[in-house]
């Protein structure tokens, strides 16, 4: 990425008088939506008491929020007679799911990164020996700016976001040694990884820590730390966001003290499922 001017309060009781857990907080629709989320944690079904003692409800409570999410298609009942959730809901999770690319669900987040840290915010896909930029959010002021563009590439071993995606594929020095094969990586500058012993401790490294860094490595003057995205599987990345920063405006030192703060503003998206 090269830089460029730019100028220019109190709860409410159960309404069947139950006296559970959760029965002061969980009224109504609270209850049934509670139920809902509790099935999506058992993808081969639970059954009635064990979901009744995780919601914390009395089992009539729970029964009856069964009961409405099986009217309405959102959960269904097997021949065990555990609870899992129902084709309708699953239609309707991959429908919506198809229609919402990954970023624009992530364009929140960068916002809100480009806000807090006052620079570049990105979020890249893997796509062979590169990455590609899918969004983008500037930060609201400044007059130094990064020039990087949605659709653009950069090589993957030179980024951050790019490094931390080859670390979910590349465990081993052999590895990464089949991956770099018989073409030389590109030194973009004296601080790229440019050897497969190098790479191969970097890459360790990401995977213990949980997130990247780009120290100077793809342009001198930026740095970035990157942190996975799970937009569309609850296990493998999807992308990486990074905050891209101006070494003289911001420190990697800094980026790096600020680590939990992003992994808090991913929210959801940054978290594995299993």
């Amino acid at each position: 990425m090269k830089r460029t001017q730019m100028y220019g309060g109190p709860t409410d009781p159960g309404t069947d008088g139950s006296t559970g857990a959760d029965s002061s907080r969980l009224v109504g629709s609270d209850r049934v939506l509670a139920v809902l989320k509790e099935l999506a944690r058992y993808p081969e079904g639970v059954g009635l008491e064990e979901l009744t003692r995780v919601i914390g409800s009395p089992k009539p409570t729970v029964h009856r929020a069964l009961a409405a999410l099986r009217r309405a298609g959102l959960a269904g009942q097997d021949a065990r007679g555990h609870y899992a959730l129902g084709d309708e809901f699953l239609r309707m999770a991959f429908a919506h799911h198809e229609a919402r690319p990954d970023h624009v669900r992530v364009r929140p987040v960068l916002e809100a990164l480009a806000q807090r840290f006052g620079e570049t915010a990105h979020y890249a896909v893997l796509d062979g020996r590169e990455v590609v930029y899918r969004a983008k959010v500037d930060p609201p002021s400044g007059a130094v700016r990064l020039s990087s563009t949605v659709g653009g590439r950069n090589p993957a071993h030179a980024t951050g976001v790019g490094k931390l995606l080859m670390a979910r594929h590349l465990e081993t020095l052999q590895g990464v040694e089949a991956w770099i094969g018989d073409s030389p990586l590109e030194r973009r500058t004296p601080q790229t990884l440019c050897t497969a012993e190098d790479l191969h401790h970097d890459l360790r490294t990401i995977r213990e820590r949980g997130y990247s860094l780009d120290d100077q490595e793809n342009e001198p003057g930026v740095n970035c730390l990157a942190l996975p995205v799970y937009a569309t599987s609850p296990r493998m990345p999807s992308g990486a966001v990074s905050v891209s920063a101006l070494a003289y405006r911001t420190s990697l030192s800094t980026l790096v003290e600020a680590a939990g703060e992003i992994r808090a503003l991913l929210g959801p998206l940054g978290e594995p499922h299993h």
